[in-house]
C-alpha cells in the first residue's frame, strides 16, 4: 500500500514513524517535501506542501492509495478538494471546512452560531475599528487583559495575550499595520476576552459522522520557563491522566466535540480528518480557544508514541467514512515531548550549527528524536535548519518517568545556541 504524507516537520516525522511502527501491512511510504531525517524511512518528494496540482499529479502517477495531510497550509490551499476531484483518497478537510483554522473569525462565528462555549469576541476589519472596540469599554478598562488574534494563518505568531489595553493597541498596530505576520493574515483581527485556567488540547479523528478521541494533551506555547516570553509553535507537550479528568472530558465531548460535528453537518461542511480543540478549563467549564484542522506540533509527537493500533488503517477509515469500524487503541502510559530550539527562536532563529549527541540521546529504546528543523551536511553531520530543531519524545508508566527520560536524553544533545524549557509538564498535576 502506497501512502503519501504531506509536510516536512517534526509532526510529519512523527506521522511517518507511527505509520511504520504500527502498520500491519506492507507499506511504501512517501513524504512531500519531507526532510533528510524523514528520508531515512520514506521516499521524499521534491514538491512544496502547498503545490496542490503537482502533489495531485504525483499521487495519480504513483497510484498513491492514501494521502495524509500534516499541516494547515495545504488544506487551506484546497489540497483535499483537488485530490477528491481527481478521485484520490485523502484524509483532510476541504478548504471550506478548513476555515475552522484558516480564519479565526469564521471559527468564532461558527461557535456562536452553534452555541459552542467560547470567549466573548468582536471582529474588526480595520485597525481603526479594532482601536474603537478596545477603547469602547466592552472588554473592561485599561488594565483588563484582552486577546488579539490575526484572522488568518500566522504560523503560531498571530495571537497576542495583552495584559493591558496599551499592549492590545500596540498588538493591533503591529499585526494590522506593522506587517508582523504579513498583510493577508491580519486583514482582520479577532478581539476577545482573556480567559483564565489550565489549558488542554483534545484531538480526535472524524469521518464527518463518527469520531475517535485521542489522549488529551497539554502544551507549552511560550518560549520561556514559567510561561514567559513570546508565543511559539510549541516548546513541549505531555499526555497524562491529569490533563483532563473523566468528568471534564465527558462534558467537553457533549458540549464541544459533538456540537462541532453537528454544526459542520448543519452548515454543509464535510470534514474527514483530524480536529484539534484547544480548551481553557475555566471555573465555569471548558471554553474553546481555537480549532486546528490537523495534528498539533508537538502534540502529535507525544500522542502518537502511545498509539497501539494501525495508524494507516485509522486514516484510511477516516478518508473512506468507515471510522466506526476502525480499531483505535492506546497504551495506558503517559508521554512527553521536549522541544530543543535554536538561539533566536521564535523571531530570528539561527541556523547552520552542528548538532552533537543525537546518537547518544537515542540509546534508550524508549526515546524517539523527531526532527523538526535539521539538515544533513556534506560530511554526514546534522545541522540546524529551523527554529524548532528536534523534539525529544518518550512514553513511560508515569509522567515523571517520561519527563526524566526526555531530559536525560536532551542532556546528550548540544549545539551552539541550543535552548529548551526545563519545566515541561510541571502543570501536569493541575
Amino acid at each position: 500500500m502506497k501512502i503519501l504524507v504531506i509536510g516536512s516537520g517534526g509532526r510529519e516525522h512523527a506521522l511517518c514513524h507511527a505509520l511504520r511502527r504500527t502498520s500491519q501491512r506492507r507499506i511504501e511510504l512517501y513524504c512531500a517535501p519531507g526532510s533528510d531525517a524523514i528520508g531515512e524511512m520514506a521516499h521524499t518528494v521534491p514538491a512544496s506542501a502547498t503545490d496542490v496540482a503537482a502533489l495531485a499529479s504525483f499521487a495519480e502517477t504513483e497510484r498513491i492509495a492514501l494521502t495524509i495531510v500534516g499541516g494547515e497550509a495545504p488544506l487551506a490551499a484546497g489540497l483535499a478538494d483537488e485530490f477528491e476531484r481527481r478521485g484520490l483518497v485523502v484524509a483532510g478537510p476541504r478548504a471550506e471546512a478548513a476555515q475552522l483554522e484558516s480564519s479565526k473569525a469564521f471559527a468564532k462565528e461558527f461557535m456562536a452560531r452553534h452555541r459552542i462555549p467560547t470567549a466573548r469576541f468582536r471582529v474588526a476589519a480595520s485597525a481603526g475599528e479594532a482601536r474603537e472596540i478596545l477603547l469602547g469599554g466592552e472588554f473592561g478598562g485599561a488594565d483588563a487583559p484582552v486577546v488579539v488574534k490575526a484572522d488568518g494563518l500566522a504560523g503560531g505568531k498571530g495571537v497576542v495575550v495583552a495584559a493591558t489595553r496599551a499592549e492590545a493597541l500596540q498588538a493591533v498596530g503591529e499585526l494590522m499595520e506593522g506587517g508582523r505576520v504579513g498583510s493577508d493574515a491580519a486583514r482582520r483581527v479577532v478581539i476577545e476576552e482573556a480567559l483564565t485556567g489550565a489549558e488542554a488540547s483534545l484531538l480526535f479523528w472524524t469521518d464527518g459522522t463518527h469520531y475517535a478521541l485521542m489522549p488529551p494533551a497539554r502544551d507549552h506555547k511560550r518560549i520561556g520557563e514559567g510561561d514567559t516570553g513570546p508565543n511559539t509553535g510549541g516548546m513541549g507537550a505531555i499526555t497524562a491522566p491529569g490533563v483532563l479528568d473523566e468528568e471534564t472530558q465527558g462534558n467537553a465531548v457533549r458540549k464541544v466535540v459533538e456540537p462541532t460535528l453537528a454544526g459542520l453537518r448543519a452548515d454543509g461542511l464535510e470534514f474527514r480528518g483530524v480536529i484539534f480543540v484547544g480548551l481553557m478549563l475555566t471555573p465555569e467549564g471548558a471554553r474553546v480557544l481555537e480549532y486546528n484542522v490537523r495534528f498539533g506540533d508537538p502534540e502529535a509527537q507525544a500522542i502518537l508514541v502511545r498509539l497501539e493500533s494501525d495508524l494507516g488503517e485509522i486514516f484510511e477509515a477516516v478518508a473512506t467514512k468507515n471510522l466506526r469500524d476502525a480499531r483505535v487503541e492506546w497504551t495506558e502510559d503517559a508521554s512527553a515531548c521536549v522541544v530543543l530550539a535554536a538561539r533566536g527562536y521564535p523571531e530570528r532563529p539561527e541556523t547552520g550549527a552542528r548538532i552533537e549527541g543525537l546518537d547518544g540521546a537515542q540509546k534508550s529504546s524508549s526515546v524517539q528524536i523527531f526532527h523538526a528543523g535539521t539538515k544533513r551536511a556534506a560530511d554526514g553531520s546534522w545541522r540546524t535548519a529551523g527554529g524548532r530543531v528536534v523534539g525529544v519524545t518518550t512514553r513511560a508508566p508515569t509522567l515523571e518517568r517520561a519527563l526524566a527520560h526526555c531530559y536525560e536524553a536532551a542532556g546528550h544533545i548540544h549545539w551552539d545556541g541550543m535552548q529548551y524549557r526545563r519545566d515541561i509538564g510541571r502543570f501536569g498535576k493541575q
